[in-house]
């Protein structure tokens, strides 16, 4: 092992001053990057060339350039600083990483516009979102906590909690009405395009609600992912169903409106998902935040955990 104690440093403030002159091969520079006088650079630089009994630049009219011996020191140099400034990240506490599987709607709609209340109350935790429509697996893609849409048990071994109730709602821009009553058949429903996504509620929602078929055709869009059928009535695009979570700020900043009080229940629900045997506090602070965000506004009881 090396005994540092029989070896005697130069100045770390000098070698620190050359690094950085010897980048700008500048005074005047490297002066104004340190926060000091162009004078304390150049008496550093001196210091450190008397300590070491070597000249490490040379002074040119308009610039400075590296001896021989100040380019072989400054690569060792470079290199050694380089490891001060690694040991030294190493020991400021690393913020604890979660990876959280949803799918892109949930992300874009409801998780997401959250994200900086999250990080600003817990800036000591890092979350990675893993937005796909594919059933994540927990061990192979590294997952802590799934937001699944279904009806439990989900699989052995699984801890799981309802985050909140499929109820869809019908929604438009209001510049779609223009002013208008929402349509109360199924045949003034028909003067609308209605926007579809993959779960398909419409023919449920017009015999429940609307009096049942029409003779006249519904138009239609169709989209795989209900964030963008959302993003086209937004547009004024048309009438779309979706879960009432996934558009309630858009309903309070009047993006969009609610055209009926009554919502279909869904059949099924949005679980939060995660391994039994995985717990930690920072798991533990996550799922309350997201079942208190859940719960927001709505009314209690709709997170009660099932185990």
């Amino acid at each position: 092992m090396n005994d540092l104690s029989s070896k005697r440093l130069p100045s770390l403030n000098g070698l620190r001053v050359f690094e950085v002159a010897a980048r700008h091969l500048n005074f005047r520079l490297a002066a104004e990057e340190l926060g000091v006088t162009q004078g304390a650079v150049a008496q550093q630089v001196r210091g450190l060339e008397a300590e070491l009994g070597i000249k490490l630049f040379e002074r040119l009219p308009r610039t400075l350039a590296l001896t021989g011996e100040g380019r072989a020191y400054i690569a060792d140099i470079r290199r050694a600083l380089e490891i001060i400034a690694q040991a030294t990240e190493h020991l400021k506490p690393q913020p604890v990483r979660l990876t959280i599987s949803v799918t892109p709607t949930f992300a874009s709609k409801w998780l997401v516009p959250r994200l900086a209340d999250f990080t600003a109350r817990h800036p000591d935790l890092d979350l990675r979102l893993l937005a796909t429509e594919r059933m994540s697996s927990f061990q192979a893609d590294g997952v802590d906590l799934a937001v699944r849409y279904g009806r439990p048990p989900f699989g052995p071994g699984l801890a799981v909690d309802l985050l909140f109730e499929q109820e869809i709602v019908a929604v438009c821009s209001p510049m779609l009405l223009n002013g208008r009553q929402p349509p109360t058949t199924a045949t003034e429903l028909s003067g609308f395009t209605l926007l579809h996504d993959a779960h398909s509620f419409w023919p449920e929602f017009i015999d429940k609600y609307l009096g049942g078929s029409t003779d006249a055709p519904f138009k239609g869009m169709s989209f795989n992912q209900t964030a963008h059928a959302i993003e086209a009535a937004i547009a004024g695009q048309g009438i779309v169903l979706a879960n009432r979570h996934f558009v309630a700020r858009d309903i309070e900043d009047g993006r969009l409106q609610q055209l009926y009080d009554h919502c279909l229940r869904g059949r099924a629900d949005f679980f939060l998902v995660r391994p039994r045997y995985r717990k930690s506090n920072s798991l533990e602070t996550v799922i309350d935040w997201m079942m208190e965000e859940a719960g927001r506004g709505y009314a209690p009881g709709m997170s009660m955990p099932i185990r």
